[in-house]
């Protein structure tokens, strides 16, 4: 079974008990931030993933953490399953999906905004009105700078790229002049 629907299927089933419990914000926190932990640390991710570390102290190990970012129970018991059954590589598509999942009950999109240098609050505010007029619902935009694009501005929302930087163009401008071969 692929990672991803595995990790769909954990996150739907967090999404649900968060919502029950009414702890759903907490839960996403929690699993991001451990997954940020997961994703930072060579040695958390060796620890969690090596064969010849005894499963016992994977489990202790997840149960410190939990304990250190003072995790909700659900959060706790969600990360010693994945431990159990081993497939604690999930964790950073759990947590996106997990988040996306929140976000979409909320009426909230996510942008990813790629630029060349940090841009202006104001060009992010005016960026996000127009990014709500088109979806219909509110945007939050993630930050992201890339010196590679050289000029321009590359947004993705899902599955959606609108690709305004300069490398493109140039690419376009290349491919135009060149015979292909």
């Amino acid at each position: 079974m692929s990672v991803s629907i595995v990790a769909r299927r954990y996150a739907q089933a967090l999404l649900e008990l968060g919502l029950e419990q009414g702890n759903l914000e907490k839960v996403v926190e929690d699993v991001t931030t451990i997954a940020n932990a997961w994703h930072t640390s060579p040695e958390l991710r060796n620890a969690l993933e090596n064969p010849l570390v005894a499963h016992a102290a994977k489990r202790a190990l997840i149960g410190e953490l939990s304990e250190q970012i003072g995790a909700a129970p659900v959060t706790r018991s969600a990360l010693l399953l994945l431990v159990d059954r081993r497939r604690t590589k999930t964790l950073p598509y759990l947590a996106k999906t997990l988040a996306e999942l929140a976000d979409r009950r909320k009426g909230i999109v996510r942008a990813e905004v790629t630029s060349a240098a940090a841009l202006s609050e104001a060009y992010y505010a005016r960026l996000r009105a127009q990014l709500e007029k088109m979806t219909g619902k509110r945007v939050v935009l993630d930050q992201v700078t890339d010196p590679t694009l050289i000029a321009g501005v590359i947004t993705r929302i899902g599955d959606r790229i609108f690709d305004g930087s300069l490398r493109t163009r140039l690419q376009s401008l290349r491919d135009a002049l060149m015979p292909p071969g």
